[in-house]
């Protein structure tokens, strides 16, 4: 069974999170630092390769009306380069509240605030993975 990646795309950074082999849990990476479309996509690439991921889960950053606003547009728009360039498959999952729900996380085990600036889009992103392997997983 291949693992999955879940990744949490934001302007600066994309946080990067993996499940195990048995999509039961999902596990915070690393986070990318963004700084061009070539660099960024060499380093995500670096990851599917390391994790021989077959599967992404790309948070999608939906209005709490439903609709999908100028982020959640860049955000698939990038998704779909992702796709087609490592012709791999990519799924949306509303992460709506996935930084809240991070950032609560971090602060109920004390992190302290510098740290929680550098972990927040990893967590969220593993949020985001989880949130679907949960799904997926009621699914079967």
């Amino acid at each position: 069974m291949e693992r999955i990646l879940g990744l949490d795309i934001g302007d600066k950074t994309i946080g990067i999170a993996v499940s195990d082999l048995l999509h039961f849990t999902a596990q915070g990476i690393t986070t990318i630092r963004r700084t061009n479309e070539g660099e960024d996509f060499k380093k995500l690439k670096a990851i599917i390769d390391e994790y021989d991921a077959k599967k992404i889960v790309v948070g999608l950053p939906i209005n709490m009306n439903g609709s999908i606003g100028f982020q959640g547009e860049k955000t698939m728009e990038l998704a779909e380069k992702i796709e087609k360039k490592f012709n791999i498959e990519v799924i949306y999952e509303d992460e709506r509240l996935s930084t809240v729900a991070a950032e609560r996380m971090l602060i109920s085990g004390d992190v302290r605030r510098d740290k929680r600036k550098k972990l927040i889009d990893k967590v969220a992103a593993t949020y985001i993975l989880q949130t679907y392997l949960d799904r997926a997983g009621r699914a079967l």
